[in-house]
C-alpha cells in the first residue's frame, strides 16, 4: 500500500495550506475532505462577509484579488476553489475520515478505504457541530442551526437565538425581508466581537424597536408554535413563534480527537499540542486551524493559523 508523509485532514483554507507547503517541499501528500473544497465556507450564509481583509485571507503567498474590500463567501469560494484546481491538489472530495489508528504508520480509515502515513495533520476546524441547547422541542423542524439565506422567513415570526456574528446577520437580514424579529441573548449586551460596521445597525435596530431584544435571557422551551424563555428575574415568558434561529455556535469534534489518541484538558476540551511545532501528545499526529482551540472557536482564524503549515512541515523535516 502506498505510504504518504503526510494525511492531511480537511479540505479547508488551513488544509490546503498544509497541502502546499508539503508539495513545496516536495512530500507526498493527500488530503481527504468529507464534503466539497472548503466545504464549511461552501455551507455559509450566502451573503456573509469576512472580517478580514484579503491579503490575511491568502495562502502560499497567492494573491486574493477581490474589489471588495471585504471578502464575501462566494469572493472566498472562488480563490481557494481555484488554487485547488489550478495547483491540482492531491485530495479526496466526499470521503469521511472515520478512524486514525497509530502502528508503524497511521491507518487513516475513511468511509472508502484506508490509507498509511508516516504523519497526520488534523484540520477539521470547527462548522460541523452546533452547540445545542438541549433543551425540548429543539429537534422540531422549525429550528435551524445553520443560517444561509433571508427569503424563507419574510412575514414571520422569527427567534434568533444569540448575540454574536451569525445571530446579528441573521437578525437584520431577516428584519429587512419582512420577518417580525425577536433576539433572546443569554448575556446583557450585542457580542463585542461582532463586526465593526454591523454592530451599531443591530444596537440601533433594537433601541428604535424595530428588532425586540431580551437581554440575560433563555430559551427554556420550543413549541410547534411558540418558544418559551426565561428573564433575568427568572420570570417565563411565552411568544408566539414560527421559526427558530439558534445560532449559538459550533464545536470541534472532539470525539474524533479523543479516537484518535489527542488528550483534551480543561472545561474548554482545549487539545494538548506543542504551539512551535502543532504536534499533539501523539508523536507524528498534528493540529492545524481553528480545531486547536476546543471550545474556545474565537482564538483561531484563517489569518493567525496560516502559519501552522509552515511550523507542521519544518518539524517534519527536521525528522526526515
Amino acid at each position: 500500500m502506498e505510504i504518504f508523509d503526510i494525511i492531511i485532514i480537511g479540505g479547508g483554507p488551513i488544509g490546503l495550506n498544509c497541502a502546499l507547503e508539503a508539495e513545496k517541499h516536495q512530500l507526498k501528500y493527500l488530503v481527504i475532505e468529507k464534503g466539497t473544497i472548503v466545504n464549511s465556507l461552501y455551507h455559509y450564509p450566502l451573503y456573509m462577509r469576512f472580517f478580514s481583509t484579503a491579503e490575511k485571507l491568502e495562502i502560499a503567498e497567492i494573491p486574493f484579488i477581490t474589489t471588495s474590500p471585504k471578502p464575501g463567501r462566494q469572493d472566498a469560494l472562488e480563490y481557494y476553489q481555484g488554487i485547488a484546481r489550478q495547483r491540482n491538489i492531491n485530495i479526496k472530495l466526499y470521503e469521511k475520515v472515520l478512524k486514525v489508528c497509530k502502528n508503524q504508520f497511521f491507518e487513516v480509515e475513511t468511509s472508502r478505504q484506508t490509507y498509511l502515513a508516516k504523519n497526520v495533520v488534523i484540520a477539521t476546524g470547527f462548522y460541523d457541530i452546533p452547540n445545542f441547547l438541549n433543551i425540548k422541542g429543539e429537534d422540531l423542524p422549525k429550528v435551524k442551526h445553520y443560517y444561509t439565506e433571508p427569503y424563507p422567513y419574510s412575514k414571520q415570526k422569527i427567534v434568533v437565538i444569540g448575540a454574536s456574528n451569525s445571530a446579528v446577520d441573521a437578525a437584520l437580514e431577516t428584519y429587512r425581508k419582512g420577518a417580525e424579529v425577536t433576539m433572546i441573548i443569554k448575556s446583557s449586551e450585542i457580542s463585542k466581537s461582532v463586526k465593526y460596521w454591523v454592530k451599531p445597525d443591530i444596537e440601533n435596530r433594537i433601541a428604535e424597536g424595530s428588532i425586540l431584544a431580551h437581554f440575560n435571557s433563555e430559551v427554556v422551551e420550543i413549541k410547534e408554535d411558540s418558544v418559551i424563555f426565561k428573564d433575568k428575574n427568572g420570570e417565563t415568558h411565552e411568544i408566539k413563534n414560527d421559526f427558530v434561529l439558534a445560532m449559538t455556535g459550533y464545536l470541534p469534534d472532539f470525539d474524533f480527537l479523543r479516537n484518535s489518541g489527542i488528550e483534551l484538558i480543561g472545561e474548554n476540551l482545549n487539545p494538548i499540542y506543542n504551539p512551535e511545532t502543532m504536534e499533539t501528545n501523539i508523536e507524528n499526529l498534528y493540529l492545524a486551524g481553528v480545531v486547536c482551540g476546543g471550545k474556545d472557536t474565537h482564538l483561531w482564524f484563517i489569518e493567525n493559523s496560516r502559519v501552522h503549515a509552515e511550523m507542521i512541515v519544518n518539524n517534519i523535516l527536521k525528522c526526515i
